[in-house]
């Protein structure tokens, strides 16, 4: 081989990663829209086509962890959680009461642990419910709120997505130093600042956006403490998005399953969403108390 061949064979090599990159962007892209597109149809109907895509969302996001985490028996649990799931998902959409919701989801909790069959197994699967449960229900509750309705997903929505297509864009543009290289070796704190500028955007403008629109707000919801929750919001929803790299690297995998083109799965799709959801949670507990207005 010449010295002209032998360099050029590394070229030759090397020319097909940057076409795979942009198929998978391409796919990415394309199913992020049909993703988007159901889910803002379900947001639009409200009630059970709504809450169906969460709890869709919420069974195999909880397949996917009980798979990841090796726990046996994966079917039988995988049965259980899904049932436990429904059945939460029919009781909050039938107005029972926030205790008898709870106590359905506790059984259904109980039932799964009891069923694993190891110490650390029994832990995983009961973390895995509730974290599905947050996916199931928040979302739906939310919508169903009156005080909320469509704006409350709308400003979830909003601060998630533009967090990750603004930090997406943004790290690659300019780079940098990596956040966490260990972790997410793609990741840069130019991305991290500017999902946290897109997010406080988005959100901001969501509330303007309603406020011109003539929906009522929530009580207290100015825009700087819109523009507050919305970076709390952002901040959140990218450490969850570290946090779920970190575990797959504990279990030694790249993406939680393959059911999305070009997202992986359910999990690596929702993580940081996962994270506002628990947020959003969160208020709502405290507002039913009394705490918060």
């Amino acid at each position: 081989m010449t010295d002209a061949s032998a360099a050029a064979a590394p070229a030759a090599t090397t020319a097909p990663p940057p076409r795979r990159s942009r198929r998978e962007l391409w796919l990415r892209v394309a199913s992020g829209l049909v993703l988007g597109g159901v889910v803002i149809a379900g947001l639009v109907q409200g009630g059970w086509a709504f809450a169906a895509i969460w709890l869709v969302a919420g069974i195999v996001g909880f397949g996917e962890w009980v798979v990841m985490c090796r726990v046996e028996p994966r079917e039988v649990l995988i049965a259980l959680g899904a049932s436990t799931l429904a059945a939460l998902i029919l009781a909050l959409q039938q107005g029972a009461p926030a205790l008898a919701c709870l106590a359905v989801l506790l059984l259904g909790a109980a039932a799964c642990a009891t069923v694993a069959r190891s110490a650390a197994g029994r832990w995983r699967v009961l973390v895995g419910i509730l974290c599905a449960a947050v996916i199931a229900s928040v979302p739906a509750v939310l919508r169903d709120d009156p005080t909320f309705a469509l704006l409350g997903p709308v400003w979830m929505f909003a601060v998630v997505w533009s967090t990750d297509i603004t930090a997406y864009f943004v790290g690659r543009r300019i780079g940098g130093p990596k956040v966490m290289p260990r972790v997410s070796p793609n990741k840069t704190w130019s991305g991290a600042l500017g999902g946290l500028v897109g997010a406080v955007a988005a959100g901001t403008l969501v509330s303007v956006g309603a406020d011109l629109m003539g929906m009522t707000l929530p009580r207290g919801a100015s825009l700087p403490v819109v523009a507050g929750a919305s970076a709390l919001a952002s901040l959140l929803s990218q450490a969850g998005d570290f946090y779920e790299s970190w575990l797959k690297r504990c279990y030694g995998v790249k993406d939680s399953s393959r059911i999305i083109p070009g997202h992986g799965g359910v999990m690596d799709r929702l993580d940081g969403f996962f994270a506002v959801a628990v947020l959003a949670g969160l208020y709502l507990i405290l507002r039913g108390q009394g705490v918060v207005g």
